[in-house]
């Protein structure tokens, strides 16, 4: 483009023609500025646009998402004889649509006197791109019912919203009229609904097509792990797939990288997580805040605190996550002290702490018996930083009461507090009260209890428990007897081992 400017710029008379070829090859070189300023330059010149200058104009304000600029050459079309040229009228199309105002976008596009496939999907693409999936849905039928044969590109815009209820439904409509129509050999389609029947929890579906695909390509392998990563039971498949990915060098993003840290951290593979780790920094030495959360949170639910703590101090950018996922380490394994350290240093460099972060705090104080850090804490997260507790925070700070043997605190919180308990808070009481033979209180929340989850075994355990501590052999004997009564078998127990002897081994030379 330099030197396209440099011949335009030493042209003794210029037409339309050269204006436009410059205003179009900035506008479709992404060099948006550039082609505004060009297009500026040439109405003061005492030129009127055609279709071309009109329509690159468009574009670039779409791609600067500068609505406000895009307005006032709407308004120059609309004085000319071009507001009913059909390119221009897609492009106004696409830069309201990709600036959020579909109202306006829908408006054009129901006055257009003729539309084609361009202009369809332009609206359907606005509203996949703006999140609005039933719209984007109901604009491909009415679509079809006009007798307009949708392309790769309109099945493609649909299938990249998330559906949410009845989405795999309609996944599976788009999937069959991706066979009807014979684009089903389109890799990027089928990369698509890899992607789409992940997001709807269908993941045999995504596996087999996934299997189908006659070349794989790393959006649809991104899309898939991502899922196996938040499916426990898919953990073992999701280690397969990054490794087959790898032997295909097909290359590696930071979302696939994270997404296998996720996986180690939650299975506990500390040495998959460092194959990962050093991995990652041959591909990219300085890790941004994605990785490096990965990267604390492996470390930390590792129990390898050290480790957790130098990429933590590593990192050139930190987040709240950073913070809470290190703060959440250091709790989870009785280092209460520290984490309320860490705290109070992200507090002093200007941190906003969240909700989770508060959560993992008063898991620490819990955890550590710090009953009187506990208790200031929930304080200033209510008073000082406006958060509102929820179940979880209030499940902790009982059990941090209950811990300390102060039971009739911990059941008066429950009390006093506008949150409906859960489970886990009535457990928190119930485990208490066996520990410190409270049977009033310990009565009290195993109704509770069975009321919520007639099926759990484990809370008529701890009440028989409980009584026969007691003496009560009759009360102990009763509450076994209704245990059978409601079918509550205890689930067998079960031990995850991992050898020491053989290691998976994710990365081997080729």
């Amino acid at each position: 483009m330099m030197a396209a400017k440099k011949v335009f710029d030493k042209m003794a008379e210029r037409t339309i023609v050269s204006w436009t070829a410059m205003v179009s090859g900035f506008s479709q070189n992404g060099f948006f500025e550039n082609a505004l300023l060009v297009f500026s330059e040439m109405r003061k010149a005492g030129f009127k646009g055609n279709q071309f200058s009109y329509g690159s104009a468009l574009k670039a304000c779409t791609g600067l998402r500068c609505l406000e600029r895009g307005l006032q050459i709407q308004g120059c079309i609309e004085k000319g004889r071009f507001v009913r040229n059909l390119f221009v009228q897609s492009g106004l199309l696409d830069l309201h649509a990709k600036c959020g105002n579909m109202e306006d976008a829908s408006r054009l596009f129901y006055g257009m006197g003729e539309r084609d496939l361009v202009s369809w999907n332009v609206m359907i693409g606005g509203f996949a791109f703006q999140g609005f999936a039933e719209d984007a849905f109901q604009l491909l039928r009415e679509m079809m019912r006009e007798g307009n044969i949708p392309d790769c590109f309109t099945l493609g815009s649909v299938l990249k919203v998330s559906f949410g209820g009845g989405g795999l439904m309609k996944v599976s409509q788009v999937h069959g009229l991706i066979t009807r129509l014979g684009f089903e050999s389109y890799n990027m389609l089928a990369g698509s609904l890899v992607d789409a029947y992940s997001k709807c929890g269908s993941l045999q579906c995504a596996f087999k097509l996934y299997r189908n695909m006659p070349t794989k390509d790393i959006i649809s392998c991104t899309a898939l792990i991502t899922s196996f990563a938040h499916e426990s039971k898919h953990n073992i498949d999701a280690l397969d797939l990054f490794k087959e990915i790898n032997s295909m060098q097909l290359g590696m993003d930071n979302m696939i990288l994270c997404s296998i840290l996720n996986i180690c951290a939650n299975v506990a593979e500390l040495s998959l997580g460092r194959q990962i780790h050093a991995f990652s920094l041959k591909c990219q030495p300085t890790n941004d805040v994605a990785m490096g959360n990965a990267l604390i949170d492996m470390y930390a639910k590792s129990g390898e605190i050290k480790d957790a703590n130098k990429v933590f101090n590593e990192m050139d950018e930190r987040n709240v996550i950073s913070w809470t996922s290190l703060i959440a380490g250091y709790g989870k394994h009785g280092y209460g002290h520290e984490a309320i350290a860490l705290f109070e240093k992200m507090e002093h460099e200007g941190m906003k702490p969240n909700n989770v972060t508060f959560l993992s705090l008063l898991f620490a104080c819990s955890h550590t018996g710090l009953i009187n850090k506990g208790s200031e804490l929930f304080n200033a997260m209510v008073s000082k930083y406006k958060i509102l507790p929820r179940a979880e925070h209030l499940s902790c700070m009982v059990d941090l009461f209950a811990r300390g043997g102060q039971l009739e605190a911990a059941y008066n919180l429950i009390h006093e507090m506008n949150i409906e308990p859960n489970t886990s808070v009535w457990g928190a009481i119930l485990g208490a009260s066996n520990i410190y033979g409270n049977i009033h209180i310990g009565e009290a929340a195993a109704t509770c209890l069975f009321n919520m989850d007639p099926k759990k075994s484990v809370n008529y355990i701890a009440l028989a428990g409980m009584y026969a501590r007691a003496g009560a052999w009759e009360n102990a004997w009763e509450t076994r007897k209704l245990m059978d009564e409601r079918s509550a078998v205890k689930d067998p127990g079960y031990s995850l081992l991992s050898s020491t002897e053989k290691e998976m081994v994710l990365f081997q030379p080729y």
